[in-house]
């Protein structure tokens, strides 16, 4: 006689109280967690870091400059052949929490072969400032205020500086395109020639009623000065800012309604949406010279695949 198996029956799960938009709390909170529209996240989170070991192989290891007061305030920059050449600025992801400047080497190969100067930003995990993530905003305008000013010190061009994204470094880098240069550096205000901005956060509204408030001291003040869609005034160069489909809906939508408001402001945007592509999956594709988030950040450039 054969046995068969009966999966149990789970009970529906009842919705609580809208929190944001159509969300209860525990949807607002699955969509400010990558894992869980994710499940393959292990799996690609081993393809980068074996891709990280190949490219540190081949690069060799990078030259590293101070840029703040204490040694995790520093660059990482794998230089091209080329001098005068034009430098890319990448800021990292890692929900806030994670990541360190050396297991970005990946990011920086195509460039690097291209023609291009890679600066890999190494700054404070949200954890390690005691949730402020004011001071991590503060490290990483510095660290592009830095290269700007010392970008002759790696043969590097000022005038064509660049910065890239991903995940919690694109909401970093949100807030770096919409600086004010002048009042608070005392440099021009357009240092930034471009950016590409990949599946960040632009508006930290409904982050702050996530659990990822668990983490992050959130504050009115925090969340209206690092909100960049509240600031494109400040914006001066053009950006893309893109997004897979297989992301969580608030990823989409923060992508989606951040594009809009800079094309509603009549500032230069391209919006991309990566089909099929989850969060981890659309970042692997900036370290490809020909994935869909690579070839555009040589697009902005003016650069091709080496």
């Amino acid at each position: 006689m054969a046995i068969i198996d009966i999966a149990p029956v789970t009970a529906p799960r009842t919705k609580g109280p809208l929190v944001w938009l159509d969300m209860d709390q525990t949807e607002l909170d699955n969509a400010y967690d990558q894992a869980v529209y994710a499940p393959n996240q292990p799996q690609v989170h081993a393809r980068i870091a074996a891709a990280n070991k190949r490219a540190q192989a081949r690069l060799g290891a990078p030259k590293r400059f101070q840029y703040g007061a204490t040694e995790i305030e520093s660059v990482d920059v794998y230089t091209c052949r080329n001098s005068n050449a034009p430098i890319n600025v990448y800021i990292h992801g890692g929900a806030w929490r994670n990541g360190r400047s050396a297991d970005f080497a990946s990011m920086a190969e195509p460039l690097v072969n291209a023609g291009a100067h890679s600066v890999i930003v190494d700054f404070n995990n949200i954890d390690d400032v005691g949730g402020n993530l004011m001071t991590m905003v503060r490290q990483v305008r510095s660290a592009v205020a830095w290269v700007y000013n010392n970008a002759r010190k790696f043969a590097g061009d000022p005038g064509r500086l660049y910065v890239t994204g991903h995940s919690s470094g694109g909401h970093l880098s949100g807030c770096v395109v919409t600086t004010d240069w002048s009042k608070d550096f005392g440099l021009p205000k357009d240092i930034v020639k471009g950016a590409v901005l990949v599946s960040g956060m632009y508006d930290l509204k409904p982050v702050r009623l996530s659990k990822r408030s668990k983490y992050v001291s959130f504050t009115d003040e925090i969340e209206q000065e690092l909100s960049a869609i509240r600031h494109l005034d400040r914006l001066n160069c053009p950006i893309v800012v893109a997004h897979g489909t297989q992301e969580t809906p608030e990823f989409q939508r923060q992508a989606r309604d951040f594009a809009a408001a800079v094309k509603a402001a009549g500032k230069p945007v391209q919006f991309i949406v990566g089909e099929s592509y989850n969060h981890f999956e659309i970042r692997e594709t900036i370290a490809n010279p020909y994935g869909l988030m690579g070839r555009m950040v040589l697009e902005q450039m003016g650069l091709v695949a080496g």
